[in-house]
């Protein structure tokens, strides 16, 4: 299967995150594309405490970050979109940007789902690590993430990265680093 392949949740994923809620058997795991640029945005701004970024810095990420990205489609809505990329000194790890879930999605375990079929995708089975930044006033990001840490059997550690001061005159909350891993082999989809 490539990496572009559309993959209903329900077969993609593994036993123990399996669920049968009516609102998610429709939503497809895929890699976005310039069309998803707008819809992202529209839902970034949907979910704060998340930053929104420009219309533009989307679009790239759909296009340009494709298959370090995933977004999750329902009906023809994005419910969910995961950015990331390989920062290019750390071959092995996946720098994970941003996770947004839909309201309506939520408590699902679908920012979870993501994050694994993107790990499990040919391109990425290579990675050994997930770092990612989360301020500490978004605890839902905070426990996704230490829930990964336990569904891969491995640690989380985190450790001081960006500092409030480094946002200059913006007001934002420090950005601590979370780091997970080491990742085990994982097969590809």
């Amino acid at each position: 299967m490539s990496d572009t392949t559309t993959t209903p949740i329900a077969s993609a994923e593994p036993a123990s995150l399996a669920h049968t809620a009516e609102t998610d058997v429709d939503i497809v795991l895929r890699a976005p594309s310039e069309k998803d640029g707008a819809r992202i945005h529209q839902l970034i701004q949907a979910c704060p405490p998340l930053d929104v970024n420009s219309l533009y810095a989307y679009l790239l990420l759909a296009t340009h970050f494709s298959q370090t990205s995933l977004v999750a489609e329902q009906q023809g809505r994005i419910v969910g979109f995961v950015s990331a990329y390989i920062p290019p000194s750390k071959s092995n790890v996946l720098f994970v940007w941003q996770v947004a879930v839909h309201s309506q999605c939520r408590g699902q375990a679908l920012g979870l789902r993501m994050l694994q079929q993107l790990l499990r995708r040919r391109s990425l089975v290579h990675i050994r690590y997930v770092e990612t930044t989360v301020s500490p006033d978004n605890p839902a990001s905070r426990a996704m993430f230490a829930r990964a840490a336990k569904e891969y059997s491995t640690s989380m550690n985190e450790q001081t990265w960006f500092e409030a001061e480094h946002f200059g005159q913006q007001q934002h909350a420090e950005e601590p680093l979370l780091r997970i891993g080491p990742l085990p082999a994982r097969a590809a989809i």
